[in-house]
């Protein structure tokens, strides 16, 4: 979805939103304190038409054509939503799912993601047994050694591992921030934008940040947190150098990351995968600056 601009008046907003879906634009309207009732476009092939249709309507909020064809928006609704409700009794849509959770939806593959990492921590006994999941690691560091063989098992076709180490856990502390964060993020790439991008993220973020990791300190690390700060640092500039994208971080919580990311490098916080964090932040600020510049 994209944000086209905002207007005032509540009513004025459902009327337009109206008008645009009988020309056959889907629209949805969403209240700002500073700004209005943004109007946000569905299908990004028809912003230039939605634009075009707003900067009329504003210029004649009061044109009678307005109100005349958004009265017929009830109806076509109502056939959309009998059609619906019908294919639905065929085909359960997974996309609904996850709905009522939260105002943006709980993300299908945010929940994947969470889910594996829960049955991950399960099989270690909560992070107190490691040995059920030992093939998660980048690397069998069982034996030593790892520092002068490289990584035999990727190099062996297991190339798994170098996105698995996100999935480990080590303590509940360590998955429930981890979870919690990657809910409210993940979810809002999701649906902001698509679970393909946020699947792009996670994957290009897991490997380059475990490997960062791994020739930093070794394999003895995991922990979705490199994920995470990607995933911050994406939402931070995307949100700041594109506003309509509809991805946004308040200043409380871009300071928290800051300063938890500078605190974790002291003896307070103890062993983290420093490098994860670092890796995983500068490539997410990077993809959501670059990622943007197409809408400036």
């Amino acid at each position: 979805m994209r944000l086209i601009g905002h207007l005032a008046d509540e009513k004025a907003a459902h009327t337009f939103a109206d008008y645009l879906y009988v020309q056959k634009i889907e629209s949805a309207i969403e209240f700002d304190k500073a700004e209005g009732w943004g109007i946000w476009i569905k299908d990004e092939d028809k912003l230039e038409d939605a634009t075009r249709l707003l900067t009329a309507f504003r210029a004649s909020p009061e044109d009678p054509k307005y109100r005349a064809e958004a009265k017929s928006a009830a109806g076509l609704r109502a056939e959309a939503e009998k059609s619906e409700a019908s294919y639905r009794k065929k085909v359960h849509d997974r996309r609904h799912l996850f709905q009522p959770l939260r105002a943006y939806g709980f993300g299908l593959l945010t929940f994947v993601l969470i889910a594996i990492s829960v049955v991950v921590f399960i099989l270690s006994r909560f992070g107190n047994d490691l040995r059920p999941i030992m093939g998660l690691f980048i690397t069998d560091f069982s034996q030593g050694g790892f520092f002068f063989t490289g990584l035999p098992e990727i190099r062996h076709g297991q190339v798994w591992r170098l996105i698995t180490p996100i999935f480990i856990h080590f303590g509940w502390l360590h998955i429930f921030f981890n979870m919690l964060w990657l809910r409210d993020l993940g979810s809002m790439i999701e649906a902001r934008q698509s679970t393909w991008t946020l699947g792009a993220l996670v994957l290009v973020i897991a490997v380059c940040s475990n490997l960062a990791q791994f020739w930093w300190s070794g394999p003895f690390f995991g922990g979705m947190s490199g994920v995470v700060y990607g995933l911050l640092g994406y939402i931070w500039m995307r949100g700041k150098f594109d506003p309509a994208s509809g991805l946004y971080l308040h200043p409380t919580t871009v300071t928290m990351m800051i300063v938890w990311f500078f605190l974790c490098f002291t003896p307070v916080i103890g062993h983290v995968a420093n490098a994860t964090h670092f890796v995983g932040l500068a490539m997410g600020m990077a993809w959501g600056y670059l990622s943007s510049l197409r809408y400036r």
